[in-house]
């Protein structure tokens, strides 16, 4: 199950329904995949290490819940079950992309694809899991998805241009910042609630709040990130950590910190140094971790508001909680 969600007793036969779900959109995200060559299969298999929370999968389908005509039925349509693989694929081509773009040696507490087989065969294996994804997307037969997803891949991939134009720039403001993170985090959340609203047969209103309660949880969730990339160890988040700052990516606390600390050219130095005893020193002692932490938790209440559109359900409770938990995650 979801390994960031601890769903309240009520929602028991939504925790089992979303299990069984998961269940049917990983079978089908493998089954897509196999080639007929074994080296290709091969490398495939070090993708279930990258495959960790399972968010994306689980918005879309707890959106189709929450969005059912009756949303006690909990029965889960074919079509989820393929969207949900679909951006799961998208999401997965991303972090072996990043991977390579970071030099990332460590992924969800086991070694990346560009550690194991270098970067030449990382960049391939996420281009061919990006065929894959829209492969798997024309099977449904309505053009909408596939639109929908192609949109929502060219927007990650210019975040993802965005943040490498701006790696070094020590006068990133905040709202660049957050372009970054809507195009890059924010836009494939929105694409798994959007998705599974719309083929849960939502109204457009309520297909337009399903995709800004996702956007909303994909921004905080992606500071919460952030926050565990400057302040946690690898063995705790699974993943290399401090890269941001050894790449001269500027995320939120840091941004806030050179705006508002006494002395910003000692905190330049320490970023152009990598010098992060002394910078996160700073920026607990300056409050711009917990101003950063803050601005998350103020996304997930315009994120919740958003439900407010929902019928009250189990389903729904289980969203709220996927979005309260987006934020008070240690990994």
């Amino acid at each position: 199950m979801l390994a960031l969600l601890d769903l309240p007793p009520e929602c028991a036969p939504v925790a089992s329904a979303l299990d069984a779900a998961l269940a049917r959109v990983a079978a089908r995200f493998d089954e897509h995949l196999a080639t007929d060559l074994d080296a290709v299969d091969d490398l495939l298999a070090h993708l279930t290490a990258y495959r960790g929370k399972m968010l994306r999968p689980s918005l879309c389908l707890l959106m189709a819940m929450a969005c059912a005509e009756d949303p006690a039925d909990l029965t889960v349509r074919d079509e989820h079950i393929t969207c949900a693989a679909v951006v799961e694929m998208v999401h997965m081509a991303t972090l072996v992309h990043d991977d390579v773009l970071d030099e990332a040696d460590l992924r969800r507490r086991s070694p990346t694809i560009n550690h194991l087989r270098g970067n030449e065969a990382a960049v391939i294996l996420g281009d061919y899991l990006i065929a894959s994804a829209y492969a798997l997307c024309s099977t449904i037969a309505d053009q909408a998805t596939s639109l929908a997803v192609a949109r929502a891949s060219r927007t990650v991939c210019a975040g993802e241009l965005l943040q490498l134009s701006n790696r070094g720039n020590l006068d990133l403001d905040e709202q660049t910042y957050f372009q970054i993170i809507d195009r890059k985090t924010g836009e494939l959340a929105a694409l798994a609630c959007r998705l599974g609203a719309m083929h849960a047969g939502a109204t457009p209103a309520r297909i337009d709040a399903a995709d800004r309660f996702g956007r909303l949880l994909g921004q905080a969730f992606q500071i919460q990130d952030d926050l565990l990339d400057l302040t946690a160890s690898p063995d705790t988040v699974g993943k290399s950590t401090q890269r941001d700052l050894d790449l001269g990516k500027l995320t939120l606390p840091l941004i806030r910190h050179l705006a508002a600390c006494d002395r910003p050219g000692l905190a330049r130095a320490h970023i152009r140094d990598h010098d992060t005893e002394a910078l996160t020193r700073e920026l607990a002692a300056g409050g711009a971790i917990e101003e950063a932490r803050e601005i998350a938790g103020t996304l997930i209440r315009q994120a919740l508001a958003y439900l407010d559109t929902l019928q009250p359900s189990a389903p729904r409770i289980a969203l709220q909680e996927v979005a309260r938990a987006a934020i008070r995650r240690d990994h």
